[in-house]
């Protein structure tokens, strides 16, 4: 599991093959991630975008509370990516295949499920469409990848969402 793990976690960082320390910088990501309360598959999908113009860290450094917490492990991340066989194009196209840029959020579901109810399907069927093609961008579509805001936060799940 654990090995299974890694790689899939190096796949979603742009490195095709596994070294020396990888499982810290996988681990050290996770932490500055929980520290700065940095949005899981926000994070992971510009990361995506930085692995292929470094200016694109920018947008990452957004995502955490404490940017600075980001910075070092941006600067080991861009060095571990040098010594990676893999071409720029070959890791955006490898990036872009496991890196969402939409999932069904709970809050947005919560949303449709409560519409549906009412007799309006009409997010429903907006999310069924935009969850066919997860891994591509989908023009007017960008408010679908953000997460919840505070008072959109859904606390409570049910086996049936």
């Amino acid at each position: 599991f654990e090995q299974f793990w890694q790689e899939g976690m190096l796949s979603k960082l742009g490195l095709s093959q596994d070294r020396p320390g990888d499982g810290d910088l996988i681990e050290d990501l996770f932490q500055v991630m929980h520290r700065s309360s940095a949005d899981f598959t926000l994070t992971f999908r510009r990361l995506t975008d930085a692995a292929v113009d470094s200016n694109a860290l920018t947008q990452v450094r957004k995502l955490f509370r404490s940017p600075g917490d980001f910075d070092p492990w941006a600067a080991r991340w861009q060095e571990r990516l040098q010594h990676d066989p893999q071409s720029v194009s070959e890791r955006a196209s490898a990036m872009r295949a496991v890196n969402p840029v939409y999932i069904p959020r709970n809050h947005m579901v919560e949303r449709a499920i409560r519409d549906a109810n009412g007799g309006d399907f009409a997010l429903f069927e907006t999310l069924q469409r935009l969850l066919l093609r997860p891994f591509e961008e989908q023009a007017g579509m960008a408010g679908f990848e953000e997460p919840p805001r505070p008072e959109e936060r859904v606390l409570q799940t049910f086996c049936g969402t």
